[in-house]
């Protein structure tokens, strides 16, 4: 059998698409090997999002040509959409592919092998207007399975590569996203997560459906789901349908991801992001008045051109007064090619730094308060995999439909699973927390 031999880059988009191009090579009769093996085909799925994400990408790819110098080397993914002539020019470099088309690329590596002549098969990803399927019956990871509803964004904010790299707005057919939802379901998955590049947008691009009919639907069509989780949602697009869509759900999970970027104004229309603070705040008191309890986690840049001290402040006390759960705080990076790159008023990096160890302190003073809340109570957890940090055994992780990561004492046989646990201790970044029982066994008494 040929074998072929993946490496991701990036989000979890490109971790998703990964695998639905590792079914296209299942399908071909290909082997799937570790990245260190010797393989005849290696895919790089690359990533674009900040410069440091291209040279990562360079380095993975080089390092593929030097363990196989014979083997087939197909680059794909965000940078090989943005910058094609850039990877096609890295000696030993076959095929490049971008965010589009994959399903071409088992065709390509057959030309390649007769014509032997490097092939950049790397179109106007603008152009495109129509959601590519790509299928993903199960996933290598055995717990969370994601499905991706849409792809590309046209928000166009002034830091961000993203439309370049993915397009513009195009959501996957409803039919289809029930039918591969129900498809992880029957493979044993509990959990989704709805999964894309600009996940709330769903449905903007579509006559008469949007994101709350498609949670809606979910809900009422795919028989056997325990937990829906959105993976990520811009405050503007959570619209009143939304909420109620929320409060009336069963599977909804009490987690919300809901990027902030900055909890100031001015930075925010420098930003060309689509939102107010005081829009913002009111958004969120809805969410936790719709679910009591409610984690909200957030993506914060720190540092933008032209950031003062005033306007960090903003962003501070708001997360502080809002009570996120838990932020990734990200140092603002020139990103080639974006407007925020060419702008005046870059902030010196000592001064980025230091505002970034702020705000993680304070993201870890959040994440304490919120999960000590939860001590004593009892919550639904997925192991999903052996705890690892420490020499004792038994111990394996999950996490709470409201994102807490916990440890406790569990069995291989409840990875997957969903086990009701009682949080004996709150912490951060872990919980610690002792098993009560499967939550299978629940129904089945309840049905006696």
């Amino acid at each position: 059998m040929p074998t072929v031999a993946f490496h991701t880059l990036g989000c979890k988009v490109n971790h998703y698409e990964t695998e639905a191009i590792w079914q296209l090579f299942k399908d071909s009769g290909y082997e799937r090997v570790d990245y260190e093996s010797m393989a005849d085909v290696y895919v790089i799925n690359t990533c674009t999002v900040t410069n440091t994400g291209d040279k990562k990408s360079r380095q993975v790819i080089r390092r593929a040509i030097r363990k196989n110098p014979d083997g087939v080397i197909c680059v794909t993914g965000c940078y090989a959409q943005t910058s094609p002539a850039e990877i096609m020019a890295i000696p030993g470099v076959d095929i490049v592919v971008g965010t589009q088309d994959r399903v071409k690329m088992l065709d390509y590596i057959e030309q390649f092998k007769k014509e032997r002549q490097p092939i950049n098969g790397v179109g106007n990803i603008m152009k495109s207007r129509v959601y590519e399927e790509l299928d993903v019956p199960a996933f290598t990871d055995r717990t969370r399975a994601s499905l991706k509803i849409q792809e590309g964004c046209n928000n166009f904010c002034t830091f961000c590569i993203i439309p370049w790299a993915r397009g513009l707005m195009r959501s996957r057919d409803p039919k289809e996203v029930i039918r591969q939802a129900q498809q992880l379901v029957d493979a044993g998955y509990k959990e989704i997560v709805l999964t894309g590049i600009h996940t709330g947008g769903y449905g903007e691009d579509m006559k008469d459906y949007n994101l709350a009919m498609l949670l809606r639907d979910l809900e009422a069509q795919v028989k056997g789901l325990k937990r829906i989780r959105i993976s990520s949602i811009e405050a503007s697009q959570i619209t009143d349908e939304v909420i109620e869509v929320i409060n009336q759900s069963n599977l909804i999970v009490r987690h919300l991801h809901i990027p902030l970027q900055s909890g100031s104004n001015t930075v925010l229309k420098r930003m060309r992001r689509k939102y107010t603070m005081e829009f913002f705040g009111e958004r969120l008191d809805r969410l936790k008045e719709a679910l009591p309890g409610l984690a909200v986690t957030s993506d914060v840049i720190v540092g933008f051109p032209g950031e003062t001290e005033e306007e960090f402040m903003e962003t501070y006390n708001f997360i502080k007064e809002h009570k996120f759960s838990e932020l990734h705080v990200f140092p603002y990076s020139k990103r080639t090619g974006t407007p925020a790159a060419r702008m005046e008023d870059q902030i010196d990096e000592e001064v980025k730094n230091e505002r970034v160890h702020r705000l993680i302190a304070l993201s870890d003073q959040l994440a304490k308060e919120y999960a000590s809340q939860f001590e004593g109570e009892v919550l639904e957890v997925i192991p999903e995999e052996e705890f690892k940090e420490e020499k004792a055994s038994g111990l394996y992780v999950g996490y709470t439909d409201n994102y807490l990561k916990v440890v406790f004492p569990a069995t291989e046989e409840m990875v997957g699973q969903i086990v009701k646990v009682k949080i004996t201790k709150a912490g951060y970044p872990y919980n610690e927390g002792q098993f009560v029982r499967v939550l299978e066994e629940d129904r089945e008494e309840a049905a006696v």
